[in-house]
């Protein structure tokens, strides 16, 4: 049973939870979202932080995030160089969390704060990964949803560590999780992968997933299809099987191509048959050739951006507390 629940307050100064949140472009929605976690802590014993990551964001969001730090010591701003994707900025965030327990969020509210209570129950009853599966995902399109539902079903006929269906990031993670995850380097990172990876008990609580609150998305059809063959690709070899296997087939398939030729020559002669059938058969096995280059090339392009071992993110500076007083610091170099 993890211990790390009941004897969270003993940590000290540390908090028990630690919110993590990936801000891009988000300015419209972070003071409401700092607002309804004071409101569903004030009624919790638990102490708390918020570690709000800046993943670039081209609006106010930093500007907002800076004020609120300092209105509000709580909140841990960290400020990324660059944009480097949603997965690396809650890679960052997780990396800093301090709690004895950490809670992704997003910054449009659409994962409920008010849910953390039954997050933190079930943590107390020994779990260490309690997701948070959605029952409706309002405000989305049909496509979208239906999207988001085949791919779950789909990674988890393929894919050797099945993942929770219906279940963003929105959920907690123990500090032993948090360690475990701090151990894995890999930079193209399918975050719901990693967290069914490194496994530990696991339970789930339901909810039905809000509208975005303000602002519009940045998660195109096109990012959304990159997100998700990133994950195929990152937990599953069936890609590499499937081009074997249709390989094999074409083989067999001009095999008995070639067998009916030769008895059809045999019985009936060798008329000319012309170049339709010579054409389809050359295009249809270029096609294949080329799916399977294209293949190799995908695995090959992950191999490639593990080798040159570049961090994940790199952070330009640190919204933190000194004393219990708000301050802005440069990172360590161990951050």
């Amino acid at each position: 049973m993890n211990t790390a629940g009941p004897a969270a307050t003993a940590i000290g100064d540390q908090p028990v939870l630690s919110f993590v949140v990936p801000c891009y472009n988000e300015a419209a929605n972070i003071r409401a979202l700092h607002k309804r976690i004071c409101a569903v802590m004030a009624a919790r014993p638990e102490t708390w932080e918020c570690i709000c990551v800046n993943d670039g964001s081209r609006d106010e969001t930093l500007a907002v995030l800076t004020a609120l730090h300092e209105e509000d010591p709580r909140v841990r701003v960290i400020d990324l160089s660059r944009n480097f994707g949603k997965e690396a900025a809650l890679t960052a965030g997780l990396d800093h969390a301090q709690g004895a327990a950490a809670i992704p969020l997003d910054a449009d509210l659409q994962d409920p704060p008010e849910l953390v209570p039954e997050l933190v129950a079930h943590w107390r009853a020994g779990y260490d990964v309690v997701n948070a599966v959605r029952l409706s995902r309002k405000g989305e399109s049909l496509i979208k949803r239906a999207s988001a539902h085949a791919f779950y079903r789909v990674f988890n006929r393929i894919s050797k560590v099945p993942i929770p269906e219906d279940t963003g990031d929105f959920r907690l993670l123990s500090r032993p999780v948090l360690d475990a995850l701090r151990q894995l380097p890999e930079r193209r990172r399918f975050m719901k992968g990693l967290f069914a990876w490194v496994g530990f008990r696991t339970t789930s609580v339901s909810y039905h997933r809000a509208p975005r609150q303000a602002g519009q998305t940045t998660w195109s059809y096109v990012r959304l299809w990159r997100f998700a063959l990133d994950g195929i690709l990152s937990f599953s070899d069936a890609p590499l099987r499937i081009a074997s296997y249709l390989g094999l087939v074409v083989s067999l398939m001009s095999f008995l191509y070639a067998l009916n030729l030769l008895v059809q020559t045999l019985l009936f002669g060798n008329p000319v048959k012309g170049y339709p059938s010579l054409m389809v058969a050359l295009l249809f096995l270029g096609g294949v050739q080329l799916m399977a280059l294209g293949i190799i090339g995908e695995y090959l392009a992950r191999v490639y951006d593990e080798g040159k071992g570049r961090p994940i993110y790199l952070v330009r500076r640190i919204a933190d507390t000194d004393n219990g007083r708000a301050s802005i610091r440069a990172p360590s170099a161990r951050e």
